[in-house]
């Protein structure tokens, strides 16, 4: 068969591009030239609009009855100037003298290299290293007590409050990189001499024998609940750094509109972490995470939310159209839970018969089905002291089968009931959410890998990290999302929180109720 030649346009396309970038370099090239060139014009033209300005003001200073005789003065002055041999010359030099030095770049040089505080600074955590990246067999030890910093310490910065921003760290080769337990002393070292208080993130270079340590800003704290632009099957579950993800999503914030980088889970079919797992301390910001995730939920399938810690969280979702219910007893939970177990059995059932016939799914197995556990604690202990059984254990279908059937499934419990919680539960949640203060062994412990920044004691409600499955850990924070029913809660954020509730569903009781009392009233009306 012969080869047919690619379109024009694709044949030439890569030509095309490489000739617009030389275009662009050789443009940028003849404007630096020109700059370098031009520059003692540029110079001496500021320089005569600044003499120009300094005429204005004395002139507009001088009072009135002053101002004839300086006119006369400077007409005397420019008359001789010009009856003297060479005087214009003279004149124009002198002028080009005095428009240059006015001219002039008056931008204080930067000071090179650290003053005596940040010298000082630098010095004490270099002498703090010392036990750590130095060795009696070393013939050239690069720490030593009382040695020169500036060969450890090739790049540095500090904020406005004098303390280090950026800084990196050459060590020996035969420090223990490797070890987890060497790198968390370093960091910790590194943490208290540099400032409590601040996230730090530490990037190891094993191959380079370099530590890089960098002071992250903290995250918007202010960005309200909202339509996310997400496609289905997209949950934003908050806001991280700009380093970390490569995707930004448009927010609005009052009047204003930013780019924010998301961190986003993705859930139905071909998930690879089709169930979450929220842990966190009490007012650490778990409830709100699951309103969260709950409004988005509700855009394009059904949510069953059961509540253990009772105090009426979800309150603004009951009779909501896609909520299916809002359990906050014992007893409707069990039944919910067995419900949603029947259901995704059901849903498995269908599709494989779909399957086997050569038929799509049908359209009641395709609608994402979402179950909310708060806090499965509470209803353990009541199960066990009344003889019932543990609601968890209703998870284990719709965790272990519920992807193929467009089941996901949302746990959140607090680090003091951890123990609680099912095999099944700890198995097949593999996205994983911690939110408040923790320290680095519960990080680890729940999310499977310890962050690269150091935690810190005093958080933001809604703070925390996020790793989904085998993924790099982030550090996270949940839009505001508080009960819209609590008076303390914000006003601006209220409404938003509102604005994203479904419409309420008329219940079926209901309408059997008001269909009677139609007939009812047709009859009266003939009688009459």
């Amino acid at each position: 068969m012969a080869r047919r030649p690619l379109p024009r346009i694709l044949s030439n396309g890569t030509a095309q591009i490489a000739q617009i970038a030389r275009s662009r370099e050789l443009a940028r090239t003849a404007a630096d030239s020109a700059t370098d060139v031009l520059h003692p014009v540029i110079t001496i033209t500021k320089g005569l609009r600044r003499l120009a300005s300094a005429g204005r003001r004395r002139w507009a200073e001088t009072p009135k009855d002053k101002r004839g005789p300086l006119l006369f003065l400077v007409a005397s002055v420019i008359l001789v100037v010009a009856l003297v041999p060479y005087g214009p010359l003279l004149a124009a030099i002198t002028l080009m003298a005095a428009a240059a030095w006015q001219g002039r770049d008056r931008t204080p040089p930067a000071p090179e290299g650290p003053d005596e505080s940040q010298t000082q600074r630098l010095q004490s955590l270099y002498e703090a290293l010392v036990p750590y990246f130095s060795a009696a067999e070393d013939p050239a030890p690069l720490f030593a007590h009382s040695g020169d910093w500036e060969k450890a310490f090739p790049a540095y910065e500090f904020d406005g409050a004098g303390r280090i921003s950026h800084l990196v760290v050459r060590y020996p080769a035969y420090f223990t990189d490797g070890e987890a337990d060497s790198r968390a002393r370093i960091e910790q070292l590194l943490t208290a001499k540099s400032g409590r208080g601040r996230e730090y993130h530490f990037a190891w270079d094993e191959e380079g024998n370099q530590l890089t340590i960098g002071v992250l800003a903290p995250l918007p704290t202010d960005i309200a609940a909202q339509r996310f632009v997400t496609a289905p099957g997209e949950t934003v579950l908050g806001f991280t750094d700009p380093t970390q993800v490569h995707r930004t999503l448009p927010l609005t914030h009052g009047e204003e509109q930013r780019d924010v980088p998301p961190v986003v889970w993705r859930t139905g079919i071909r998930s690879t972490e089709p169930n979450l797992l929220v842990m966190g301390q009490p007012g650490s910001g778990t409830s709100t995470l699951l309103r969260s995730i709950a409004l988005q939920a509700l855009q394009y399938g059904d949510v069953l939310i059961v509540e253990g810690g009772g105090t009426g969280e979800y309150a603004c979702l009951t009779g909501r159209d896609g909520v299916l219910a809002v359990e906050c007893g014992l007893a409707g939970a069990l039944a919910s839970l067995e419900w949603a177990a029947h259901e995704t059995e059901r849903r498995l059932i269908a599709a494989n018969r779909a399957r086997q016939s050569g038929d799509p799914a049908p359209d009641d197995t395709r609608r994402p089905l979402w179950i909310i556990l708060d806090r499965p604690s509470a209803f353990a202990h009541v199960a066990t002291a009344d003889g019932y059984k543990d609601p968890q254990s209703l998870l284990q279908v719709p965790l272990r089968h519920g992807r193929a059937a467009n089941v996901t499934v949302v746990v959140a419990e607090q680090f003091d009931g951890a123990d609680t919680l099912s095999d099944a539960v700890r198995q097949q949640t593999r996205a994983r959410v911690v939110l408040g203060p923790a320290t680095a062994a519960q990080l680890e412990a729940v999310l499977g890998a310890p962050p690269h920044t150091t935690p810190i004691a005093q958080v933001p409600p809604g703070r925390g990290y996020a790793r989904l499955g085998s993924g790099p850990v982030h550090r996270l924070q949940v839009p505001a999302t508080p009960d819209p029913y609590d008076d303390a809660t914000n006003d601006a954020h209220r409404q938003a929180v509102l604005a994203l509730l479904p419409p309420r569903t008329t219940p079926a009781d209901a309408e059997e109720t008001l269909a009677t009392e139609a007939v009812v009233e047709a009859a009266v009306a003939e009688t009459s």
